[in-house]
């Protein structure tokens, strides 16, 4: 071939684009609540302490202003846990060389799953009241779950794409 044409891959996979993603996506935690909102919720909660806890001094109940405190400290924890959690995600690709899996803690530590994809499975745990409880990669004794910090509606979403990600690479082999 005097062309300078490359021919086509004998076996009709282009080794240049095997490790190209067919499916990708970043999942992360549904957080319902902004900074802002977390600054309206504590500023509303501790207006309604402050203005209750000194109504029940006034009457003689004064230990109640402590309990009340004890509260405005255990919501402000609560929701600072939830927004921390909220950092934490999860990396999905599927290529035709791998199946790859990271997970992300809110600390910033990862840890890395990769599989075979066409010894790769997908199993799903459907609820009639609940939807998709649980997504779950498994290559041959290794199970792992997958976006287990999303809703099940998002779950749904993320399973759709993987199972036709996963038929797509092994119906090309």
């Amino acid at each position: 071939m005097a062309s300078g044409n490359i021919p086509a891959h004998p076996d009709g996979l282009d080794p240049a684009t095997m490790d190209r993603p067919v499916y990708s996506a970043v999942i992360r935690p549904h957080q319902s609540l902004s900074q802002d909102g977390f600054r309206i919720v504590m500023g509303l909660c501790c207006l309604v302490s402050l203005v209750t806890s000194i109504a029940c001094w006034r009457a003689g109940f004064w230990p109640i202003a402590g309990f009340f405190g004890l509260d405005m400290l255990a919501l402000y924890v609560a929701l600072k846990v939830s927004f921390r959690r909220g950092r934490s995600f999860e990396e999905v690709a599927i290529s035709p060389i791998e199946v790859f899996l990271a997970r992300i803690d809110p600390r910033g530590v990862r840890r890395e799953w990769r599989f075979n994809p066409l010894w790769t499975k997908l199993s799903r745990v459907d609820d009639e009241e609940f939807g998709l409880r649980t997504l779950t990669l498994t290559s041959r004794r290794e199970h792992v779950v997958v976006a287990r910090d999303a809703s099940p509606d998002e779950r749904a979403i993320v399973a759709d794409g993987l199972t036709r990600a996963l038929a797509q690479v092994k119906k090309g082999y």
